[in-house]
């Protein structure tokens, strides 16, 4: 949907995350955003992340390192390094501040010193609002997202917002439910007190492994 609201400051984008909105643009040249409240929302439950048996070998291997928030700027930028993208240089500049108040994270995979995966979202309460993930090599944005839903569930969240699903995320156990039912566990998930920092940063795989859930 779009709306003339106001200009979108950081602080206007919280709000509007505790509303159930969240913005989009066109494409990376778009001067317009404007805000989204989908019919069918899509989530990942917490307790239902899916992790094949081939990407727990992957993660058992190793290989790679979980940063977080130490390159923002720069998954943000590769997420919307793509022919078609929603992320124009507003909504870049709006994440990057939330970033700086601490309120947006990227978890990034590293491997042999450079950037191979990762995504970014906002924290709100005990809620997580996943924005978009992008890889450079395989499987890099499903170990972020196992780093993510471990992250989330060391920390206490109760609500991992994917926006829309898509067939990669069906794979990984998001499912879509109505406008309303989302609204209604936003609700509880943002009063709830959360800590994206619980976990370690340096958790090693199979911790991650042990907060994430079934494989098959």
């Amino acid at each position: 949907m779009k709306d003339d609201w106001p200009e979108i400051t950081p602080a206007l984008l919280l709000r509007a995350y505790a509303s159930g909105v969240f913005p989009m643009a066109e494409s990376a040249d778009a001067a317009e955003t404007f805000w989204v409240d989908p019919k069918r929302r899509g989530i990942l439950p917490l307790d239902a992340l899916h992790v094949s048996r081939s990407l727990r070998r992957t993660l058992t291997r190793g290989g790679f390192e979980i940063r977080v928030d130490t390159a923002f700027g720069a998954v943000v930028d590769a997420c919307a390094d793509r022919p078609e993208t929603w992320i124009n240089a507003d909504i870049k500049g709006l994440y990057r501040a939330l970033n700086r108040m601490g309120r947006a994270h990227s978890v990034e995979v590293w491997m042999e010193d450079e950037l191979a995966g990762g995504l970014y979202g906002v924290a709100l309460g005990g809620a997580f609002f996943g924005e978009s993930m992008f890889s450079r090599r395989p499987d890099a944005s499903k170990i972020a997202l196992v780093a993510l839903v471990a992250r989330l569930r060391a920390g206490g969240f109760r609500l991992l917002d994917t926006q829309f699903v898509t067939d990669h995320l069906a794979r990984l156990g998001a499912i879509e439910i109505s406008r309303q039912a989302y609204h209604e566990r936003l609700r509880e998930a943002i009063n709830r007190p959360a800590d994206f920092q619980a976990l370690p940063r340096d958790a090693s795989p199979q911790r991650l492994l042990q907060l994430s859930t079934q494989m098959s």
